[in-house]
């Protein structure tokens, strides 16, 4: 009885947190509406401006992204166009997205071919990351503020359209980089470009932000951008504040932001793909994966994914319901019809079945979840998922549930570890993290041993095992179920 109530508060907590995203979702996409309108507003002598192209894994994660920071900077009323320029593959109804749902004016371009694949060193993902210099083409502009989809506006940045030709930020001492950029669009500086390009310009990684490296070389050696008071445009070059381009890595040592250079005004993920923040496991592992999740929310919601963890919810809850009632049965998978021949061969396939099984139950469930649903969904229904299949486990080979499920309430307590707000720091939340694991590891250990115990003695009754033309189970052993 206590496992059934446990099943309904779980559908009933997935309900609740569904239909509260689904509201947000239909929200956000009457106030993108809005937006579009003011958006496209005629005779804007600036904008920001970010691409799209195809041919990466994450496609689709960086389609996403691109429309939250579109969005984002929308609400935050900008007084500049929003452009995204998109290779020719990107698919019409995502360029229909942009145009009439996010308001976006969208620039159609043929990839430019990267000369540079054939280095040791170049990261195929990279490839198609010199479409950014179609930014200088945009010669409708005055300005243009150059973005990748990862940044996250804690504020309005106009004042960036005042700096000059070129300026960009150094994160890395002596790299400037390449997510976020002002320019002056211009023909000339644009075919001298393609024309470096053709030449072999040296370029260390093979990408944008080399490439660009090279041919602004002298920008560590320009004066720091301070936008006049007067509104007036700067000439000449410049180096943006680090507040413009603020590493997330730089909060996650101290929790909060501490950058006295500038207005703190955009982060930016320059990290590992997976560890990007619209990734439902972003939160809580990360701390600001909440913040970027906020702001989709808030903007162009969850509705493609909301009804397939809506299914998948009640996928896994017909699992934990059909294995409940189905305990009996699946137990009898197990019997043995020549004991005398493979015994020994039996039980030691048994084992690893069980074993496999334990762990696909954990396993399976995180490749199934839509990769950029919100974390409280995610995590949900992943620990719904794990607890569902894990069932299957215990019923299937009658092991104890609490050893099974040891892990599953390891996972809930490291969970509940990092989201604690208060910490100080981000050393004493690592630290707060290590030592969980640490103290965790002795449950997870004893966890093991008495699942190997418990299938030992499971495998090692003579019940278990009936010979040819015995009866399958004794009366007594049916006081088990």
């Amino acid at each position: 009885m206590g496992e059934e109530r446990r099943m309904r508060r779980l559908g009933l907590w997935v309900m609740v947190v569904w239909l509260g995203l689904m509201g947000s979702t239909v929200v956000a996409g009457v106030a993108g509406d809005a937006a579009a309108g003011e958006v496209g507003k005629p005779g804007r002598r600036n904008a920001y401006a970010t691409m799209m192209y195809m041919g990466t894994p994450r496609d689709y994660e960086f389609y996403v992204a691109t429309r939250v920071m579109l969005r984002s900077l929308s609400k935050l009323d900008v007084d500049a166009d929003l452009v995204v320029i998109a290779s020719k593959d990107v698919p019409l109804r995502w360029v229909q997205a942009f145009k009439e749902e996010d308001g976006v004016k969208v620039v159609s371009v043929e990839n430019v071919k990267n000369p540079y694949e054939k280095q040791l060193n170049f990261d195929n993902r990279f490839k198609l990351t010199l479409n950014k210099l179609y930014a200088w083409s945009l010669v409708e502009y005055d300005r243009v503020v150059m973005l990748d989809s990862d940044n996250i506006f804690l504020q309005k940045t106009d004042e960036l359209f005042q700096c000059g030709q070129f300026c960009a930020v150094f994160i890395n001492p002596c790299i400037f980089h390449t997510g976020l950029f002002v320019l002056q669009p211009s023909m000339v500086v644009f075919k001298n470009m393609l024309h470096e390009l053709e030449r072999g310009r040296k370029n260390p990684d093979g990408a944008d932000q080399g490439f660009l490296t090279s041919y602004f070389s002298d920008l560590l050696d320009r004066p720091l951008f301070h936008p006049p008071l007067n509104s007036s445009k700067l000439d000449g070059t410049y180096r943006l504040p680090l507040g413009y381009q603020m590493d997330a890595s730089y909060y996650y040592l101290q929790l909060k932001w501490r950058i006295p250079c500038g207005p703190n005004s955009v982060i930016t993920f320059p990290s590992a793909p997976w560890m990007k923040p619209w990734y439902w496991w972003s939160w809580p592992v990360l701390p600001l994966g909440l913040s970027w999740h906020e702001r989709r929310r808030n903007t162009i919601g969850y509705g493609s994914e909301v009804p397939v963890v809506f299914i998948q919810a009640v996928m896994y809850l017909a699992i934990m319901a059909m294995t409940r009632l189905a305990r009996p049965n699946l137990s009898k998978l197990c019997y043995n019809r020549h004991p005398e021949k493979s015994l020994m061969f039996l039980r030691t396939m048994l084992k690893m079945a069980a074993v496999w099984s334990i762990l696909a139950a954990y396993v399976v469930p995180l490749f199934l979840i839509p990769l950029t649903v919100h974390p409280i969904l995610g995590w949900s229904l992943y620990l719904l998922g794990s607890a569902s299949l894990s069932s299957i486990v215990i019923n299937a080979f009658l092991l104890p549930p609490l050893a099974i499920l040891t892990p599953w309430l390891a996972i809930i307590g490291a969970l509940a570890v990092m989201m604690n707000p208060w910490y100080s720091n981000g050393v004493v939340r690592a630290l707060s993290v290590f030592a969980y694991g640490f103290c965790s590891a002795p449950f997870l250990w004893g966890s093991l041993v008495k699942v190997m115990s418990s299938l030992h003695v499971f495998l090692e009754r003579e019940a278990f095992f009936p010979r040819l033309g015995e009866s399958p189970q004794p009366p007594e052993f049916t006081k088990l179920y």
